[in-house]
């Protein structure tokens, strides 16, 4: 019998992360904004990377991710397209160059995908179908983003989980089906019951991809520097893989008391 193929393709496409769902494999995807990060993500296997708002956050010391503009976006999109070739990238619509006009959505998508993304994600359901409609049908791939959704988070009043009654749950279920007929080739699940995710995720042909979603998504996606521990943040859905943030700061801490006794430079990274 010939050989089982191997489940780690040399370049994760979409029609990958449909058969690890019809397959009952799990994927993994993390945010990446930058060169470093994208490469050792792609070293570890990690199938999709996003460039993502929380860039925002981690990377520019906001508050919201309301505040990360296209511009942002684009930047990072480049920086992580131009740093790795197996990992699916996706690039975030940033909030305000979709929600206005469907044809400035599709110019802000056609800009992501020259910056090197193979795919952008949207937050909202149904009131969305009509944009995701127009990027599919201008060659733009689209994920969708349902539940807790960061861009609306003054709407939301904070960060709180959604779905938690049964009206609420099946809003989001219909807004699944929307953006699947629309043609999203994937779902970003946040912050849901694990009851709401797993039920949303058994209907739907296409794959769900959960973050505070309970264990029955397709995959799982975490912001890198929570899931490395840099951030600080303390989620709940966080599982902390790494304490790089007290690493850094024993290294930063450690380079300052040797500069400061003089017992750095050294003859040794010193020039004759």
């Amino acid at each position: 019998m010939p050989p089982e193929r191997s489940h780690r393709p040399a370049k994760v496409r979409l029609r990958h992360l449909q058969e690890a769902k019809d397959a009952g494999r799990s994927f993994s995807m993390l945010t990446s904004y930058d060169a470093l990060s994208a490469r050792v993500f792609e070293e570890a296997g990690i199938d999709v990377l996003l460039a993502g708002d929380s860039a925002g956050t981690t990377v520019l010391g906001f508050e919201s991710t309301v505040h990360t503009t296209h511009q942002d976006i684009v930047t990072f999109t480049a920086a992580v397209a131009r740093s790795v070739s197996r990992p699916l990238v996706v690039a975030d619509l940033a909030f305000g160059s979709y929600q206005v006009d469907v044809a400035e959505a599709v110019r802000n998508g056609v800009e992501l995908l020259r910056a090197g993304a193979e795919a952008v994600k949207l937050e909202g359901g149904a009131a969305r179908s009509e944009t995701v409609r127009a990027l599919v049908d201008a060659g733009i791939p689209v994920m969708g983003h349902l539940g807790f959704t960061p861009q609306s988070v003054n709407v939301l009043s904070g960060h709180r989980v959604q779905g938690r009654d049964h009206a609420a749950a099946d809003r989001l279920a219909e807004d699944a089906q929307a953006l699947q007929e629309a043609g999203a080739f994937a779902v970003v699940l946040e912050l849901l019951p694990s009851e709401v995710s797993g039920r949303i995720t058994e209907f739907l042909e296409i794959p769900t991809i959960g973050i505070g979603a309970g264990p029955d998504c397709d995959g799982q996606v975490l912001v890198w520097q929570d899931m490395a521990g840099l951030s600080g943040f303390e989620g709940r859905f966080v599982r902390r893989f790494a304490d790089l943030r007290g690493e850094l700061l024993r290294a930063a801490t450690e380079y300052r008391e040797a500069v400061e006794t003089k017992e750095y430079p050294t003859a040794e990274h010193s020039f004759e």
